[in-house]
């Protein structure tokens, strides 16, 4: 794509493109399912596919023709009319409240997010939102990735931007900005994404490159769907059963009219006068439809309203939960839908985010190994043998500088520092260069860091505390104090980080003139580039690393090398060249960087402590007892994901074994999963096809395996592995796992995760997340939860159910969502009964009345005896439901409730049938005793004739 523009002024802004030979797109987004004028036909459209709504339809039309109904057409149009009415209303609050978002955004002129356009040039303040893809120009702070500075925005110079198509790639952007006759690279790292939120910079101004729905966040949304419960479509398949058994009913009614007016028509014409031209097969015609009026009773155009009415109350115990009201944020728990409550008691996946899901986001320096030695202990070894906890903190106060907030407990290390150890001292000055994070100092001696991640946070942090402050940077600077001498190292060159680097480094010069590259990243990526001599060290590292790992910790590795002069320069100009390049710019880059990255001496490795949110594992333990499987999808690289995994006990050095896809290509992934769990097997998963009544569907049935074994595979693998050839391969292998673990996955690949488990294994799925990276995640699962964290709101916009803490689904599923489960099933049961028992009334009535569709209902049954016992065995059978099913009962006796399925249950337990038989039968039985002993014991005249007749003794009269 190319964009030429010149802005042209208006009052102190310079805003808008002057001409483009392409069309772009606006920067309205809609989220929304319904707007003003497709609200009714749209809402009445989903309402119709409601069986049961269009029965009433065309229930309506008949009791409009007079030879058919015995009723007035209201008593059809009110109820339908009320249940659109109140489905229509509820449908229209959820969207309305559920997606409403209205975010200003303040320009030098005032505008809204909508009104933005490509090649506008925008300024954002600080904490405020990113309105669209933007490429940074200028800011208050003197960042490394200014190019323009506000002065220069005039219309005399020419400015082109040539840049990739838009894509869903968040990490990777690849273009150049032509500035002066000058080429600048554009990389991932000189782009804002909408979405985002400005920290840390009181201003700066940005050049819109994608807008809309062309932005990387948009692209990576799935479609807003409208989700329906499984109930719902239970719901759809009864109503069909029960219009066959509808349709059974008045078949059997009407031949009995046929016979009836066949054989005794002729002498009731006297009271039941035949209009001209029926005949007793035309009566019998009419009598069907008559009947289909008359029974509709059976079909339950009601039980929806029902069902939302529960819904909705469901709701409000949600919201009113003060167990899942985290105080420190004010923040409660909130059901943004009330359409899928009963669906919370039948999760069987639930996919979670990682960092500020699982995690507090928040990093703590606890370890490192440097040179050999490990440092960071926490505890020694007194006279009486016991391990005891070292409870006194180092002391930093002679540092000035130091962060107040910062606690260490091993003094050796500032004992090194001090001693002025090389290696020790080349440790932190690395963490105090590599890295990127921006320094602000309001007030002398007053440093607050903003990280693009809370690791890099948390080691710029360590090495300030321990003498190696870093201070301030500008686009060729870094100025850091080192033991309380400041010194301004110049900034040559970044080797960016990215998924498949999985390092970092930076090549500066020091004041004294000397060249250096500093180099931080995962062990096994930077051990290959290490020189032979580090071999010794290299082994006595990892044992350091083996020991950090086991207790849950992030590490990274440190190596250095000094740089020839001469050599850096050419290799700079051949840097220069390939980042300003379009075509093959990534594998250009990657040449050059491996080309300098080599022969580097190993300084050490950091260990750093990510903090779980409270009650994490023992909520993991609690959903594991209810055979609900936790899969965990983060961007994150793949050892932190472990170390978490193992935090939260989903990994267990127990575990039979824990495998790791890593494979580059698709025929080594195909392998990799096909021989992990059953290396002997060579059949494909077998495909089971379901349907009733419904459209048949895929199913991959659950293979039984003997241990319990992990998952761990990274997004690269994962690329392949979610290829329609291998996507049944991975769910086969991933279901055999106890836990199973995605790292560095996209949003768009969290979503085909979800997608692919819902797709063979027909099961209700949850996703929960905080961040707009797990918007698409969220949409895609059959319900999405959204945690109420420090990145926004976009999850929470996007989710059905939201709440501040991980530990709170724990009580949305097993109490809120199983109460649910159980109110509804039981409801459906009731509801049934009640139909059927008030439609057979009508349906026996017609053996005694002649078949001529005329109601019979007596009501004198209900007398206080009856209410006695109707209300007394209500009042018990609740007392015994409470004490069954309370949450403390479950929660005691996890396992010996079980409540994973559908509603189908509720009509497959034998007692449902067996109370459907007794009640027939009693129904049945009383009339037919009645009768046979009222003629034996009081025959009336008609009865002796008939007798008479029958024994052929009658005399004429």
């Amino acid at each position: 794509k190319f964009c030429s523009f010149k802005p042209i002024y208006k009052p102190d802004f310079p805003c808008t493109i002057m001409s483009s030979p392409f069309f772009f797109q606006t920067n309205a987004i809609k989220t929304s399912k319904y707007n003003l004028f497709t609200f009714l036909p749209l809402n009445l459209f989903e309402q119709f596919q409601r069986i049961a709504n269009a029965y009433f339809l065309f229930l309506l039309i008949l009791q409009v023709i007079p030879a058919i109904s015995s009723l007035s057409w209201f008593t059809t149009v009110v109820p339908l009319v009320l249940v659109l009415l109140v489905t229509a209303v509820k449908d229209a609050s959820d969207d309305f409240f559920s997606r409403l978002i209205f975010v200003p955004f303040n320009r030098l002129r005032s505008e809204k997010w909508m009104d933005v356009q490509v090649g506008d040039i925008i300024k954002l303040e600080n904490n405020k939102f990113v309105a669209a893809d933007l490429l940074l120009l200028s800011s208050s702070e003197p960042l490394n990735l200014v190019y323009i500075e506000t002065a220069e925005l005039d219309g005399s110079v020419n400015r082109e931007v040539h840049c990739e198509p838009p894509n869903n790639r968040l990490d990777k952007f690849t273009g150049t900005l032509t500035f002066r006759d000058q080429k600048y690279a554009l990389d991932n790292e000189r782009i804002l994404l909408r979405g985002c939120t400005l920290r840390n910079t009181e201003w700066c101004f940005g050049l819109v490159i994608f807008a809309g729905p062309e932005t990387k966040l948009m692209q990576n949304c799935g479609k807003t769907t409208f989700k329906r419960t499984s109930i719902d479509h239970l719901m759809n398949v009864l109503v069909l059963f029960i219009f066959g058994f509808l349709a059974f009913m008045c078949t059997v009614l009407a031949i009995g009219n046929g016979i009836w007016e066949f054989q005794e028509g002729s002498v009731f014409t006297a009271f039941l006068p035949r209009p001209d031209g029926v005949d007793a097969s035309f009566s019998a015609f009419l009598t069907f439809w008559s009947y289909v009026i008359i029974l509709n009773t059976v079909v339950p155009i009601s039980l929806y309203v029902s069902v939302e009415i529960i819904r909705l109350g469901n709701s409000f115990y949600i919201d009113w939960d003060r167990k899942m009201y985290y105080p420190r944020s004010d923040t409660p728990a909130e059901a943004r839908t009330t359409t899928l409550n009963e669906e919370l008691g039948q999760i069987k996946y639930v996919f979670s985010d990682k960092t500020g899901t699982l995690t507090q986001n928040i990093m703590t320096f606890n370890k490192c190994s440097i040179s050999g030695k490990s440092y960071g202990m926490n505890h020694c070894w007194d006279l009486t043998d016991q391990a005891t906890e070292i409870k006194e903190k180092v002391d930093f106060s002679y540092n000035p500088l130091a962060d107040p907030k910062f606690s260490f407990h091993d003094h050796s290390l500032v004992e090194a520092v001090k001693l002025e150890a090389p290696e020790v001292h080349n440790f932190f000055r690395l963490l105090a260069l590599c890295h990127t994070v921006m320094a602000e100092e309001k007030e002398e001696g007053n440093l607050l860091y903003q990280a693009q991640s809370p690791d890099e946070g948390a080691l710029v942090t360590a090495a300030r505390n321990f003498g190696f402050v870093f201070r301030s940077r500008t686009p060729e600077t870094i100025t850091i104090v080192e033991m309380g001498v400041q010194k301004s190292y110049e900034l040559l060159a970044i080797l960016d980080f990215n998924n498949v680097r999985k390092r970092m480094s930076v090549i500066v010069q020091s004041p004294e003139g000397k060249l250096s590259l500093y180099c931080k990243g995962a062990d096994t990526i930077v051990y290959e580039r290490l020189h032979p001599s580090c071999s010794k060290l290299m082994d006595v590292t990892t044992e350091h690393l083996n020991e950090f790992a086991g207790e849950g910790l992030r590490t990274l590795v440190l190596a250095h090398k000094n740089l020839d002069e001469d050599y850096f320069r050419e290799w700079s100009t051949r840097h220069h060249m390939a980042s300003t390049t379009l075509e093959d710019r990534e594998e250009r880059l990657d040449e050059l960087y491996e080309e300098i990255e080599k022969d580097l001496l190993l300084l050490g490795a950091t260990a750093i402590e990510d903090k779980l949110q409270d009650g994490v594992p023992q909520t993991i333990e609690q959903l594991s007892k209810a055979n609900i499987k936790i899969w965990v999808l983060t961007g994150d690289k793949q050892e932190t994901a472990e170390n978490i995994g193992y935090s939260c006990n989903m990994l267990r050095e127990e575990m039979t074994d824990v495998f790791i896809i890593s494979a580059d290509t698709p025929q080594e992934v195909h392998e990799e999963l096909r021989k992990k769990m059953k290396p002997e097997s060579e059949d494909e998963p077998t495909i089971i096809q379901r349907g009733i009544l419904d459209k048949k569907s895929k199913m991959l049935p659950d293979e039984t395996v003997d241990g319990e074994y992990g998952l761990v595979i990274n997004g690269h693998s994962l690329a392949y592995a979610l290829d329609k050839s291998l996507e049944q391969e991975l769910l086969r292998t991933a279901c055999m796992c106890k836990t199973v673990i995605c790292c560095r996955v996209t949003p768009l690949q969290k979503a085909q995760v979800v997608e692919l488990v819902k797709k063979y294994k027909q099961a209700v799925t949850l996703a929960i997340g905080d961040g707009a990276n797990d918007v698409s995640m969220i949409k895609a699962a059959h319900i999405g939860v959204g945690i109420s964290g420090q990145e926004g709101m976009q999850a929470v916009l996007s989710s059905d159910f939201s709440f501040a803490q991980f530990r709170y689904l724990q009580r949305l599923l097993l109490v809120h969502g199983r109460w649910s489960y159980l109110r509804m099933c039981k409801f459906l049961r009731y509801f049934f009964y009640k139909n059927f028992t008030f439609t057979f009334v009508h349906f026996w009535y017609a053996f005694f009345c002649g078949f001529s569709a005329q109601l019979g209902l007596d009501t004198s049954y209900w007398t206080a005896v009856n209410q006695f016992f109707l209300w007394g065995s209500l009042a018990v059978y609740f007392a015994i439901t409470f004490t069954m099913y309370s949450n403390g009962m479950y929660l005691i006796f996890t396992a010996s409730f079980p409540f994973i399925g559908t509603a189908r249950n509720s009509l497959n337990q034998p007692n449902v049938w067996l109370t459907i038989l007794l009640t027939s039968i009693l129904c049945v039985l009383p009339v037919v005793a009645y009768r046979f002993l009222l003629i034996q014991l009081c025959p009336t005249i008609n009865d002796k004739v008939r007798v008479l007749r029958g024994t052929g003794t009658a005399k004429k009269t």
